[in-house]
């Protein structure tokens, strides 16, 4: 076969690739032959190279499209998180989480903690392996959560936005704690957690100790029956430590000879992460 043959049937292969959308195996294909000659290989281990290639770029695809999806402030993971900083948190307990072990069960995750000492990351990082994995996954902030369930109630929607909540395996609710909930709002967030107790997974952060739940949701009786829904069958990981946002600042306090504020937003002792 003449080269010009070779050549117009490469593009035409080339061409049929991209219109059947296999982009990895299209560009893999010219890799593959220019390296033939110095690393021979048989039509079959070729091909599948070749479509490995392909799945693994597809199921990548996928999960990004599910991290897009899922909504989260950003992309962090277990690996980035510097339990050396929080040394109060149980490395083996947080990497166990990960593992995702949790939503077999349906058990929920708390994680409890003043302002940036890692709760949101923690919480971020194990949604974005739960997207990994073809989990179904879904973060919101607790104030967004709750003014879409009220306008959903004034459209005559409240049923088909709670449902779409329901139906996530791992829901992330952030930030309960920083602003009062109304009646309205605390009763549909009831009906929420109600509909999704033991047959998914919801993961909290919060800024305040459970025992004052009753003030953020205006009713204590709702916020008990809130709280029992979510802490039977949960992980319940309290973090005491100090905030990674001062953490730059306190690092040129002390390269500076400053005043030592090492133990800035932490009142107590880091205590150990604790499981109910």
């Amino acid at each position: 076969m003449k080269w010009s043959e070779k050549m117009a049937n490469y593009q035409a292969l080339y061409t049929n690739l991209r219109q059947l959308k296999l982009d990895r195996f299209a560009e893999h294909l010219g890799y593959l032959l220019d390296h033939q000659d110095e690393a021979p290989k048989s039509l079959s281990d070729a091909l599948f190279e070749l479509t490995t290639a392909e799945l693994k770029y597809r199921e990548q695809k996928k999960i990004n499209l599910r991290i897009k999806l899922a909504r989260f402030p950003y992309e962090k993971t277990l690996a980035d998180f510097d339990f050396s900083y929080q040394p109060g948190i149980n490395q083996g307990t947080i990497e166990d989480l990960g593992s995702l072990r949790f939503t077999q069960e349906n058990q929920n995750i708390l994680f409890i903690g003043t302002s940036g000492v890692g709760k949101t990351h923690l919480a971020t990082a194990i949604g974005i392996e739960g997207c990994k994995q073809g989990i179904s996954t879904q973060f919101i902030r607790c104030s967004d959560l709750i003014n879409k369930l009220q306008t959903a109630q004034v459209q005559g929607r409240s049923e088909e936005v709670l449902r779409r909540y329901a139906r996530f395996q791992i829901l992330i609710i952030d930030e309960i704690g920083y602003l009062p909930i109304e009646s309205v709002g605390a009763k549909l967030f009831f009906q929420l957690i109600e509909r999704r107790y033991e047959r998914k997974s919801t993961i909290i952060t919060t800024n305040i100790p459970l025992s004052k739940w009753g003030n953020t949701f205006s009713d204590k009786m709702l916020a008990n029956a809130i709280l029992d829904r979510l802490v039977h069958h949960a992980k319940v990981i309290r973090i005491t430590g100090r905030s990674y946002r001062m953490k730059d600042h306190l690092i040129e306090k002390k390269d500076n000879s400053g005043p030592d504020l090492s133990g800035f937003s932490s009142q107590n002792k880091e205590r150990s992460s604790e499981t109910l």
